[in-house]
């Protein structure tokens, strides 16, 4: 049985303006049972929140870290966690 876990990203780089947050959320129903939103912040960044199977958020890690993203993805920092639940479906805030 898969652990569920709580995915916490920040995504720097130039992530805003160029779809990103559209193709996070296309990406995370496509691995498929994940629950959380990505929105971007203030100063540039776009936060990510995941929940769901380990592997399905490692999946989502994997993509926001590699080349296949809209814009350009400079770094991400991320955090584990338990899930917290109160989601519902993906969201782009």
């Amino acid at each position: 049985m898969s652990e569920d876990v709580r995915l916490v990203a920040w995504v720097r780089g130039r992530v805003q303006g160029v779809g990103f947050r559209w193709f996070t959320r296309a990406k995370a129903l496509e691995i498929g049972g994940l629950s959380g939103f990505a929105v971007n912040l203030g100063d540039g960044r776009v936060q990510v929140v995941a929940e769901g199977s380990r592997e399905g958020c490692e999946g989502l890690l994997d993509w926001l870290q590699g080349s296949d993203t809209p814009g350009r993805v400079d770094g991400v920092t991320e955090i584990w966690d338990t899930p917290r639940g109160g989601y519902d479906g993906f969201a782009i805030r």
